[in-house]
């Protein structure tokens, strides 16, 4: 995958599909340390530590429509392309949490693109599921938490569609927040 933000869908799939009903996705770019990190942490089943470990293998998969499992293998070689690492710790019953570590001035790592759609069409796809997304720079830090659209459709006894381009709107002015040069 060529963006960063297309595993994210990816991985927060998986925990979709685990049985997830909250999940927490954490971005870190920390040009002091060096470092550019994900990580999704959901409610989910979880697995074995085997399990989690067998996920990294491209030709193991659970999924009934198609035969190989290309989503966590490959985030694990685009983390290790760029001199970073990849780990899973899952519990039975309680979830997992997948931990992607990058050099940020690596020109190996793949661009972040665009994460502001990505958030916003899990939130807008996803209604019943709690979303809580963090995003942490140098410069400061962005929550959006997806119980802000279920208030604000309340309030405004508004659709999810409407709330598409207030959703995506609010995310990148959070992001350019913690982003701009001070």
């Amino acid at each position: 995958m060529r963006e960063l933000s297309l595993h994210i869908l990816d991985i927060v799939t998986n925990s979709l599909e685990a049985g997830a009903d909250r999940i927490i996705l954490f971005i870190e770019e920390l040009a002091s340390v060096n470092r550019f990190r994900i990580v999704v942490h959901d409610n989910g089943r979880g697995m074995s530590q085997e399990a989690a470990q067998q996920v990294l293998d491209p030709f193991v998969t659970s999924r009934s429509t198609r035969t190989v499992g290309l989503g966590l293998p490959l985030l694990k070689m685009a983390a290790e392309q760029s001199g970073g690492y990849l780990v899973i710790k899952s519990t039975v019953g309680k979830g997992t949490r997948v931990t992607a570590d990058f050099k940020k001035n690596s020109l190996n790592r793949a661009p972040l693109g665009d994460i502001a759609e990505t958030v916003m069409n899990l939130i807008i796809g996803t209604p019943e599921i709690h979303l809580c997304y963090i995003h942490k720079t140098d410069k400061g830090v962005f929550i959006f938490d997806s119980y802000w659209i279920l208030a604000r459709m309340a309030e405004q006894n508004i659709t999810l569609y409407e709330l598409t381009k207030p959703v995506k709107e609010r995310i990148l002015s959070g992001l350019q927040k913690i982003n701009s040069v001070g």
